[in-house]
């Protein structure tokens, strides 16, 4: 099978090497990029096409420029978010906001998960999670309504210790959860709701959670800009035999 050649634009092509070199720490926070000049004779380009390489990467918040001195890796580190249940929110950290909760026809993924009927509705909870103000993720979180109809789950209001706590008060304590992971572009609402650039894609979290009894609980669509953000895993792994 023959390989597909790149045929995006050359802007595209230089600002993916430059932001690839950027991740990998060839290009260090703080570094100065070369010269225009030097740019335009390693990729062989024309001028205009070297900055609209540097205006997409700026845009993105890889680059900033230093009036008079030049073009400069950003001075910051990705944002590197803890894959768990719940993120507790702090002062000058992370924050909630409860943009919708109503009961709804959830889509057949969800309701798959959630081992309901195709006809039956669910409870859906939407929140944006900001970071020093900033959004870097919008969420849809859906709960049977056997669970949480009539409970503070189905209030309009925020849970004070997250869904982990409603549900545990509940008699639903949290087992597990499963997340699958793959990369798409964004909608308009989610473009719109995080203040993503163009061309960013976005990290979607397909999440399942059960509870000790093995029941889904909570299932949740979570929606993240695929630039300056990154997700950690951290895992025990069981000595060999064990």
């Amino acid at each position: 099978m023959a390989r597909r050649s790149d045929d995006r634009p050359r802007h595209e092509q230089i600002a993916a090497d430059i932001r690839a070199r950027i991740m990998a720490g060839e290009l260090p926070s703080g570094s100065q990029l070369p010269s225009t000049a030097q740019l335009i004779n390693q990729y062989s380009v024309a001028n205009a096409t070297v900055q609209r390489a540097l205006a997409a990467l700026k845009e993105e918040g890889y680059l900033h420029s230093r009036v008079g001195k030049g073009v400069y890796v950003r001075d910051r580190q990705p944002l590197v978010m803890e894959v768990d249940a719940y993120v507790p929110p702090s002062r000058g950290g992370y924050t909630y906001q409860l943009l919708d909760v109503a009961e709804v026809q959830p889509p057949a993924d969800v309701a798959l998960a959630l081992g309901v009927a195709d006809d039956e509705p669910a409870i859906l909870r939407q929140r944006l999670l900001s970071y020093d103000g900033e959004p870097v993720e919008v969420s849809w979180s859906y709960y049977p309504v056997s669970i949480g109809r009539g409970t503070v789950i189905s209030a309009r209001q925020k849970l004070v210790g997250g869904a982990p706590r409603a549900l545990a008060e509940l008699g639903h304590p949290q087992r597990d959860l499963v997340d699958r992971l793959s990369v798409r572009m964004p909608t308009t609402q989610e473009l719109e709701i995080l203040s993503l650039p163009p061309q960013v894609p976005v990290i979607r979290q397909f999440r399942v959670v059960r509870s000790v009894h093995g029941q889904p609980v909570e299932v949740s669509v979570l929606i993240k800009g695929g630039h300056l953000h990154e997700l950690r895993y951290h895992q025990q792994i069981r000595p060999e035999g064990g």
